[in-house]
């Protein structure tokens, strides 16, 4: 979090001009997501090869006898010891590849300090909640935000469980997650020029529902691996549109806070840190329901098999849950009221030398 907030507020400080802003935020998310993908497939290669082995359930077609002899022999090749030694590593490549990207960041990008920009009072953190959660336009992105994040995120936390027990592919859910960043990497630079041709909400609109038809496929067909890797493809392409639009929204909302604000400024970072904070809540609330609904339905932790309660469960939390949140989120920004239109005039009174004066006085 401590990274992450003026890593993602120095977007207002490298530029003041909105579509240097967008492109900034474009190539900021195709990069986020394929560090995502990096790590991803960093972790599930090394991970993968230190499964430790499934624990054989009740309802297993195997005799007690026959399961001990298995887990003997297995458990000197690979235990629980194994498998933690190797998220340990995985954990260090992580890390180092973080601090190889700080470093980076910290030594290549330079701000762009505007010696004609006002400073506000500092606030304090009960002000500054009622400062930005108060301004209307914000707490509806905030809101659109929060919902499709925990749809996309309901998704990609269940959706390993979902190949693994669901539709039977247990060694093959790595490539599917890769598949989905891939899929998330590769089409950011087409939202980018999509958002700039159409406008945002509509992307957000076009790109967030263009997941909805494929989640409800992949729970009612046969389990089949082609369709599992389509519908990971297009869940990509949905992910993207959730990385990049949401945050490039964002720096509208400054904007139009400081046109309508002029005597309150340099609260960007205050727009940024609660938008991240809403971010990491969306992901604790999302692993908290799926932990709470799949202990309920009865999950066995390395099962080899589980019960139908879970199938059920995991069928819920990877299409019926993130539709019925994209569906909420998207109905909050039908009146989220910065269009093209807005964010054009915004432009112009913050550009113009009289603006500037009158913003100074």
């Amino acid at each position: 979090l401590c990274f992450h907030v003026p890593y993602s507020a120095l977007t207002m400080f490298i530029s003041s001009d909105q579509k240097e802003r967008d492109s900034a935020t474009a190539y900021r998310m195709t990069v986020e997501v394929l560090g995502t993908l990096i790590g991803t497939a960093v972790q599930g290669q090394i991970v993968g090869m230190f499964n430790a082995p499934c624990i054989h359930g009740p309802g297993d077609m195997m005799s007690e006898m026959n399961v001990s002899l298995s887990l003997n022999q297995t458990d000197h090749t690979i235990s629980l010891q194994h498998t933690r030694v190797a998220y340990m590593i995985a954990s260090a490549v992580i890390s180092s590849i973080y601090i190889l990207c700080a470093i980076v960041l910290f030594f290549g990008v330079k701000e762009q300090k505007e010696a004609g920009r006002l400073q506000s009072e500092p606030l304090s953190f009960f002000q500054g909640i009622k400062l930005v959660m108060g301004y209307g336009p914000y707490a509806k992105l905030v809101m659109v935000f929060l919902f499709t994040s925990l749809a996309f995120m309901l998704l990609e936390g269940n959706f390993a469980l979902f190949c693994s027990y669901t539709l039977g592919f247990r060694n093959d859910f790595q490539n599917v997650l890769l598949v989905i960043m891939l899929s998330a990497t590769l089409t950011i630079p087409f939202w980018q020029w999509f958002l700039t041709r159409f406008g945002k909400k509509t992307a957000v609109y076009v790109g967030t529902l263009s997941v909805v038809p494929f989640l409800i496929l992949v729970v009612c067909i046969k389990s089949n691996l082609v369709v599992t890797y389509v519908v990971s493809f297009f869940a990509g392409v949905a992910v993207a549109a959730a990385f990049l639009l949401p945050w490039s929204m964002l720096p509208d909302v400054v904007d139009d806070f400081q046109v309508r604000n002029p005597e309150s400024a340099g609260h960007e970072a205050l727009f940024y840190s609660f938008y991240v904070f809403f971010t990491k809540f969306a992901s604790g609330v999302s692993l908290g329901v799926s932990t709470l609904s799949l202990d309920f339905a009865g999950y066995i932790s390395r099962g080899c098999s589980q019960p139908s309660n879970v199938d059920l469960t995991l069928k819920i939390l990877v299409s019926a849950g993130p539709i019925v949140f994209i569906m909420i989120g998207l109905g909050i920004l039908y009146s989220y009221p910065i269009d093209e239109v807005r964010r054009t005039k915004n432009r112009k009174r913050l550009s113009s030398p009289w603006s500037v004066l009158c913003h100074q006085s």
